[in-house]
């Protein structure tokens, strides 16, 4: 028995009251988008309260769960089998069959049969059809055994217009279907945390668009493919990003050139903010998104959080603002860009740190000296403005 169908589940969708069914019709709209790449012909359709995935066609089911799994908005993905309602004991015979084919004959499995009657005239009610049920697998598996408290599979019967038979619920990536919440600018280095705030963000339906501060010929080609690796493996969720791929030399230069050592770092944060405001003002972005962490680093404690978020007109959303470190390393493992993030080629941030960086800054403090740059700064946020290099990303 080849699995056909897959009942698509999701969760805060359900509270959205009247604009619901917007975030359905994105949801089947990025189902259907993500399943283009996947070998096979689907359906895709919506009816009240359920999403279903039909396949037309021999496909992988494999890499069509993987595929599903990497759908914002989706909580669970039942393999299921859906059949016409020919009768109660057609649904009894539907159901063992099911079972044999996903379990084998002799399985020693606890059960417990949980009917859902959505259609309301079919004459029996949902404890019958659970009692029934019941009685039909019990006779059908002699080793099988019920319980109702902590089953080993739940034999689920949605009684609709058609029926659905599933007993497995694969888990989805969660969130909220793209393109929902607008679009945003990630800053995006090749350490462990910008990639981890990337999903973060997007999980929460927002398209992703991302900018890279390229430091040659103080980081290598390899940094820099090292960040488009990332990037593409954040699009396996995200969807494809813009990645907008900045020379930051002779900015980085100057400063070090110009202004305490101490300052360095919060200066250099400051100019990538205002040159990654001006790219997500000029790509229709929202708010821009760091992967900044309460004290991580000395530029991530409050003060100088305070003062790299001065020189910003537009929302700067850091989702790993309270996690610990492992949290987050935790998480780059679930997503699959840790091992990327440690490979040792090291992006322009880590060339230009001080030995001992202010912890404290001063916001008058850091302002004068960013004077002793007014005469060439304005030029050179420009000239690394144009002369961006544009790289599409897709998973």
């Amino acid at each position: 028995m080849d699995i056909k169908f897959f009942l698509i589940k999701y969760s805060e969708i359900a509270v959205k009251g009247k604009n619901r069914h917007l975030f359905e019709d994105k949801l089947v709209s990025q189902i259907a988008n993500r399943l283009h790449a996947v070998e096979g012909t689907f359906e895709v359709t919506k009816t009240a309260g359920r999403i279903y995935v039909e396949a037309k066609t021999a496909y992988d089911y494999e890499e069509t769960v993987d595929a599903l799994q990497h759908v914002y908005g989706i909580v669970g993905i039942c393999p299921m089998l859906q059949v016409e309602d020919n009768g109660f004991a057609d649904l009894c015979a539907q159901v063992t069959a099911f079972l044999r084919e996903r379990y084998g004959e002799d399985n020693a499995l606890t059960f417990k049969v949980m009917a859902r009657r959505a259609r309301k005239s079919y004459p029996m009610d949902s404890n019958e059809i659970n009692a029934k049920v019941g009685e039909a697998v019990l006779d059908a598996f002699p080793n099988m055994r019920v319980n109702v408290h902590t089953p080993d599979i739940f034999v689920n019967v949605e009684i609709r217009e058609r029926i659905n038979i599933y007993t497995e619920v694969i888990k989805g990536a969660g969130g909220m279907p793209l393109g929902t919440n607008g679009k945003a600018m990630l800053l995006l280095s090749g350490g462990i945390d910008s990639p981890v705030a990337g999903y973060m963000v997007s999980k929460r339906g927002v398209y992703l668009d991302a900018v890279y501060f390229h430091a040659p010929p103080y980081t290598s080609e390899r940094a820099k493919q090292k960040v488009v690796d990332l990037a593409r493996q954040v699009a396996r969720y995200s969807g494809p990003i813009q990645l907008h791929v900045i020379n930051f030399t002779d900015i980085q230069l100057a400063i070090y050139d110009r202004c305490p050592h101490d300052e360095l770092t919060i200066i250099m944060r400051r100019y990538m903010m205002i040159i990654a405001e001006a790219l997500a003002k000029k790509n229709g972005a929202l708010a821009l998104i760091t992967g900044e962490s309460i004290g991580q680093v000395a530029s991530q404690t409050m003060q100088s959080l305070t003062v790299t978020n001065e020189v910003c007109t537009m929302p700067v959303l850091r989702p790993l603002v309270a996690f610990d470190k492992q949290d987050i390393v935790e998480l780059s493992e679930k997503i699959g860009t840790y091992e990327t993030s440690i490979l040792p080629y090291e992006d322009c941030c880590t060339i230009f740190v001080a030995k001992h960086p202010v912890t404290k800054p001063n916001l008058n403090v850091i302002k004068r000296s960013e004077e002793k740059l007014a005469d060439v700064i304005d030029g050179l946020i420009r000239e690394a403005l144009e002369t961006e290099e544009v790289i599409e990303v897709t998973p």
